[in-house]
């Protein structure tokens, strides 16, 4: 068999960077749910002890993450004061849940699908179906997580209007059945632009469902 050594650099490229992306997913994820993120974003230029001290977590394993953040261009170094910070960016794609491109949700559904991997390769042997309700919980929570913001951002600011006459048959009032309502983010988003009309969320998945009813009954809360 005779090998080009060009095509195979190429290939062991892309394989480098896609293992990276997979180990760093782990990562982002960590810091997304420790609230990492989140503290670099509020406190400012911190060490890796000022961080764990302020996040309930262990200096030793909040150094590696950070070095490995920086390293990998999701937080920044100051080596001058070997202080770590995230930059106006940084902070808005990985510490504001509304921002439109906050990322971490997406990297949640992406380790969902490992986490999911034994049940695939099963389905692989026996010919059956992995159904919608079946995955890793981290699924639902980070399809929710990711497309929120756009849906914030841009749903009845830009999507709608783009739909003739959509708009005015919602301000007229209208009833509408939002199919694979998830977590209900749509759902919510809509009644309350749209008040004179009446948003039903359906979704098979039962623990969706379950939280859409929660986030119908905090934003009718909020709104009082």
């Amino acid at each position: 068999m005779s090998i080009d050594q060009d095509k195979l650099n190429d290939f062991l490229g892309q394989f480098v960077a896609d293992l990276r992306a997979t180990f760093l997913a782990a990562n982002i994820v960590i810091g997304d749910k420790l609230g990492l993120y989140k503290q670099l974003a509020a406190s400012g230029p911190c060490s890796s002890d000022e961080l764990a001290k302020r996040t309930g977590t262990t200096e030793r394993y909040v150094r590696e993450w950070l070095r490995g953040q920086a390293a990998g261009g999701y937080v920044t170094y100051e080596p001058a004061t070997e202080r770590y910070l995230l930059s106006p960016e940084q902070a808005f794609a990985l510490a504001q849940e509304d921002s439109p491109a906050f990322v971490p949700g997406a990297f949640q559904m992406a380790t969902s699908a490992v986490k999911d991997e034994p049940k695939i390769a099963e389905a692989f042997r026996t010919g059956a179906g992995v159904g919608w309700h079946e995955h890793h919980h981290d699924l639902f929570q980070g399809t929710e997580r990711f497309f929120r913001p756009g849906y914030i951002a841009n749903l009845v600011a830009a999507w709608l209007p783009a739909l003739d006459g959509v708009i005015a048959k919602l301000e007229a009032g209208a009833q509408v059945a939002d199919i694979g309502c998830g977590h209900g983010a749509t759902t919510v988003i809509l009644a309350q632009a749209f008040p004179k009309s009446s948003f039903v969320g359906f979704d098979y998945h039962p623990g969706s469902i379950d939280l859409a009813r929660e986030a119908v009954a905090k934003a009718a809360y909020m709104s009082r």
